[in-house]
């Protein structure tokens, strides 16, 4: 008789949980300060965070770059988010310029460069998204809601994936990712949603909790877009500055297109500002 049983389900929390709990503690009452303070702080905050993503991206798809290249875009990448209030159009015309430029010269340089323009892109445009949804009355809650929309994503679909299990998301990008987890932070995110929205009494909380469920859905295509680009360059994190979590982009990978699309939909929506058209309906 064989002594083999079923295979034995993983505790509910990692090795690494209680380093990941005592980063966020420290984290996530900073970023909501300076989002509360708004102003030159937020904008700094974000565009620290898109330099922080440009150089850690740099080390994962272009390790044998130039070291001015390495130093000099995540500089480039600060300067224009922080740069977004003064001018959105020419903040985004500057990031889409130097891009622009890499993928010009990827023609006759090697692949390598399309990675540094997509990099460019990558933390810079979300930073603008953000330094953009702040402003206004409503910049505070509109970015609140990105943040704990994503946030709430993320550490329930950790949970519900370790408790519930089940078939695998992407094995091949993201072993540990369920379905279980995906659907369990989708729906904790609708519920965050709505309560955030009662709580500050938006008038329509249903069309808010029913955006909730697409950033997040978003947030996750994009942890798992991050997932495949590390795996693609045989990197298991993008770094080590947050103990328990990795690098930055590991922290913000579903954040930056969950702020891309906020924006977006708060620009098609209208209003008198962009964080107005993503959660006044």
């Amino acid at each position: 008789m064989s002594g083999a049983g079923p295979e034995e389900a993983p505790p509910i929390v990692s090795a690494n949980f209680y380093k990941r709990l005592v980063a966020s503690l420290v984290l996530v009452p900073l970023a909501i300060g300076l989002t509360f303070a708004g102003g030159l702080a937020f904008t700094a905050m974000v565009a620290l965070g898109g330099a922080l993503v440009v150089m850690e991206w740099m080390r994962i798809a272009a390790p044998g770059g130039s070291q001015y290249l390495g130093r000099a875009l995540p500089v480039f990448c600060g300067l224009v988010v922080l740069g977004t209030p003064a001018g959105a159009s020419g903040a985004m015309g500057g990031l889409v310029l130097g891009a622009g430029l890499f993928a010009v010269a990827a023609l006759t340089a090697g692949s390598r460069y399309l990675w540094v323009a997509a990099g460019l892109l990558y933390g810079g445009a979300p930073g603008i998204a953000l330094s953009l949804l702040r402003e206004g009355p409503d910049g505070f809650i509109a970015v609140v809601f990105v943040l704990v929309t994503v946030w709430t994503t993320d550490s329930c679909a950790y949970f519900a994936g370790r408790a519930l299990g089940g078939p695998k998301l992407w094995p091949r990008v993201s072993p540990k990712k369920t379905w279980s987890g995906a659907i369990g932070g989708a729906l904790s995110a609708v519920l965050a949603g709505l309560l955030l929205a009662l709580v500050a009494g938006l008038p329509s909380p249903a069309v808010v909790a029913g955006i909730a469920f697409i950033l997040s859905v978003v947030s996750q295509l994009g942890d798992l877009g991050e997932s495949a680009v590390k795996r693609r360059f045989d990197v298991k994190d993008s770094g080590t500055i947050i103990p328990g979590h990795g690098g930055i982009m590991d922290r913000v990978d579903g954040l930056i297109p969950a702020a891309i699309l906020a924006a977006a939909i708060g620009l098609a929506h209208g209003g008198p500002s962009l964080a107005a058209g993503l959660i006044r309906w």
